[in-house]
């Protein structure tokens, strides 16, 4: 473990969310010499590098340059950045060592015990979930994918305390040279994602593996027996394994629709479990602890019983199927649609074309999803450009007891930053801001 103090740590990436900046404060603390290199111009960063104003940190902003990966004593990579990218090879070749902010937490954790989740999707609601039901009997720290950095809590996490990560196919990859797996790893669900990143389906499953490859007899493996992709995965750990979905399982009353949701909250209770959580423990955190997370399935509108949902977080066709299955047949006015490279969007229309009352189409493949639906002679199609022009033609069609439903099956690349504020551009649309 690198001795951080008077060391030259190039941070690659602070963006515009701020990404970046808890591991930059964190360095300055350790004592370290911090550049934080961005592609992004200051404009862009304005926010992000107000948060670090004051500290000792150079910025170079707009550009990556060699020098600052081939000089440095240590680069900490944003996980988002792929492992071939030119600067990291460039640091490689220098023999400088790479890391990130993930890494950097694992190595220096004092908890004897911690949990992974990862999965395609549902792994933030599961985490949250299970963080609530593990606060019932332990001290749990969560952090992770799901935000906020847990590297400014190191000094007062015990070893006894418990630490849940989310942890995305991206920080798993970065991670596979520390041949490290948690005590307790869940996995909620596998389907084709992130394909341009990792290069190809069996890489990132491959780097889904990594949650399990290193794990010994005496730690647990939890895997989602509903998904076949997920099961594929029991023989790539030495721990004991442990199956969760809905037969033969006692239903939670919950806070949030959907059938996969209530699946999410067996795999939470299937790891609690392992660590001596009740049932009735893990019914009372859902029930007083465990808040929705924003994006997934959350209730945002409810006007003329009319109820509009943002689930802006289905990026994949299987996340959309999910919530319009989490709903009656005939009732979903459903926003489909944005960019989508790499995966068949079949499926999702004909989901789509059976089940729900109308389809509103937005983005890059809205008009592939229309004709799709449109040869199956079903559902209502309406080609609608943008989630504004969706949310005009569903406050047109729905009628008291329909669901508006934005689950769009695409990224949102192609017309917004992120899924975030495509959901937020939804929720203030429905409210009629």
């Amino acid at each position: 473990m690198l001795e951080l103090r008077n060391k030259r740590v190039t941070v690659m990436g602070l963006g515009r969310f701020g990404g970046g900046i808890a591991v930059a404060k964190w360095l300055v603390g350790q004592g370290a010499k911090v550049l934080v290199t961005d592609k992004d111009p200051a404009d862009k960063l304005a926010e992000s590098v107000g948060q670090l104003a004051g500290l000792p940190i150079q910025f170079r902003l707009g550009e990556h340059r060699e020098e600052d990966f081939r000089s440095a004593d240590l680069i900490v990579a944003s996980p988002a950045v792929p492992l071939n990218n030119a600067y990291l090879q460039a640091a490689r070749t220098a023999g400088v060592p790479i890391t990130t902010e993930m890494r950097l937490f694992v190595e220096r954790c004092p908890a004897q015990r911690m949990l992974g989740v990862t999965g395609t999707k549902g792994k933030s609601t599961t985490t949250s979930m299970l963080g609530a039901m593990l606060s019932t009997k332990f001290k749990t720290w969560v952090g992770g994918n799901i935000g906020g950095s847990l590297l400014p809590d190191l000094p007062q996490i015990k070893p006894d305390d418990l630490v849940l990560l989310e942890l995305s196919s991206y920080m798993l990859e970065h991670l596979r040279p520390m041949k490290w797996s948690p005590h307790v790893a869940l996995v909620t669900m596998v389907a084709e994602d992130h394909v341009e990143w990792h290069g190809s389906v069996d890489a990132y499953i491959g780097a889904k593996k990594v949650l399990l490859a290193f794990q010994k007899p005496t730690d647990f493996a939890i895997f989602n027996a509903t998904s076949p992709q997920c099961m594929e995965l029991t023989q790539s750990t030495q721990a004991k394994v442990v199956l969760f979905g809905l037969d033969g399982r006692r239903p939670f009353e919950m806070k949030i629709p959907g059938i996969h949701n209530q699946v999410n909250a067996q795999g939470a209770f299937a790891a609690a479990a392992c660590l001596g959580v009740t049932w009735e423990e893990a019914q009372s955190a859902l029930q007083h602890n465990f808040k929705p997370l924003p994006h997934r399935l959350e209730l945002v509108h409810e006007e003329g019983g009319v109820r509009y949902y943002n689930d802006s977080i289905a990026t994949i066709p299987e996340a959309a199927i999910a919530a319009l299955d989490s709903f009656p047949v005939g009732k979903v006015i459903q926003i489909v649609g944005g960019r989508q490279k790499d995966l068949s969007l079949a499926e999702m229309c004909a989901t789509l074309a059976a089940k729900a009352k109308a389809v509103l189409c937005i983005g890059e493949k809205g008009p592939e999803i229309a004709r799709a639906i449109r040869a199956a002679n079903a559902a209502a199609v309406h080609e609608c450009t943008d989630v504004a022009g969706a949310l005009r033609a569903a406050k047109s069609i729905a009628q008291s007891g329909d669901i508006v439903l934005l689950s769009t099956g695409c990224k949102s690349y192609d017309q917004f930053i992120n899924f975030e504020e495509r959901g937020e551009t939804f929720t203030r649309l429905a409210r009629g801001k």
